[in-house]
């Protein structure tokens, strides 16, 4: 396997497409990096650090479903339609070697992309003094969603008899974890509203000035986004999110990061739904934010969202095995033989 991991790197790293992909890559870190400390230039607050990092951490990951798919999407199939595949499974390597290693080799080529991003985290965690905690945190999930990425790509490669096929139904299925998990939610909320009838009490305007004598009956309408709130757990950037430990300041949360965590964390919450409503009372205000107390009383779900595309992706994995082993018992119409 070591042997496939190393043809694999060669091939990848002679390839052009392989250099400008991660220059453009370098070249889109970098004037996020230096758009993001202009607006913050004038800023003095303390949570600027992290706006900056939490912001060039997201785009890595935004990067990332935009170019792993393009380069392993294509990891198997490239090889049969090339005639280079056959040559490998004649020898003693076995089938789950021969994708294990590219799935490993692809992985290894996008670990390149964070080599890349590192300094532009560092500066920013540096900045104004990130807790290590958080850069080690946010690298290590970032890493492991590339590998999943990864893992899907080669996975596909595997299933689909073209490389172009394979390649789109990576972008696919990453745009639906990614883009379609929001809206799947989005729906479901919008579509199970629940209404209750609230006797509202408040002032009434007369000639002698304001008095606290109106009631209502209104027919109130609360979003339930606490029954599907799970939907979002699959979503990578919510992963990356929810596994970062949150900083606050004055019980508000900071930077991007945090604030992606805390706002599914309150889909959690179910709504208050009242019987009565009265205005007239005096509402009592505080002087700090609550966002700490919400995150600290929810129920963190990266490692639920991790683990289902782990399986996920272990799931195309295998599916490639299957698919790839030899003797063939039958072929797709077109599809070389060796």
């Amino acid at each position: 396997m070591k042997t496939i991991i190393e043809i694999e790197l060669r091939q990848r790293i002679r390839g052009i497409g392989w250099w400008v992909m991660l220059g453009i890559w370098t070249l889109g870190i970098a004037l996020i990096t230096l758009f993001t400390l202009i607006i913050l230039g004038t800023t003095d607050s303390g949570d600027s650090s992290a706006w900056l990092y939490s912001t060039i951490v997201l785009f890595s990951l935004l990067m990332a479903t935009l170019v792993i798919p393009a380069l392993s999407g294509g990891s198997i199939n490239g090889d049969r339609q090339e005639g280079t595949l056959a040559t490998t499974q004649v020898t003693l390597v076995s089938t789950g070697q021969i994708v294990l290693g590219k799935f490993l080799a692809a992985w290894l080529c996008s670990l390149a992309f964070v080599a890349t991003a590192t300094p532009f985290l560092v500066i920013a965690a540096l900045r104004e003094g990130i807790n290590p905690v958080v850069v080690i945190v946010s690298l290590a999930v970032l890493i492991a969603e590339m590998g999943i990425i990864s893992g899907i790509g080669v996975g596909m490669s595997g299933l689909m008899p073209r490389q172009l096929f394979s390649v789109v139904s990576t972008y696919l299925m990453v745009a639906l974890l990614t883009i379609g998990t929001p809206i799947i939610f989005a729906l479901l909320v919008g579509t199970t509203v629940t209404h209750k009838e609230t006797t509202v009490r408040s002032y009434s305007l007369d000639d002698y000035g304001s008095s606290c004598d109106e009631v209502t009956i209104e027919d109130r309408s609360y979003a339930r986004s606490d029954r599907y709130w799970w939907i979002l757990a699959a979503n990578p950037f919510v992963v990356l999110a929810d596994a970062t430990p949150a900083t606050f300041n004055d019980g508000y949360v900071e930077g991007l990061l945090g604030g992606l965590k805390l706002a599914v964390r309150q889909a959690q919450i179910p709504p208050e739904m009242p019987d009565t409503i009265n205005y007239c009372e005096e509402n009592d205000y505080s002087d700090g934010g609550d966002d700490e107390n919400t995150v600290n009383t929810t129920v963190p779900s990266w490692f639920v969202g991790l683990g289902l595309h782990v399986l996920i992706a272990g799931a195309f994995l295998a599916g490639a095995v299957r698919k790839t082993r030899t003797p063939a018992r039958t072929l797709p119409r077109g599809q070389r033989i060796a």
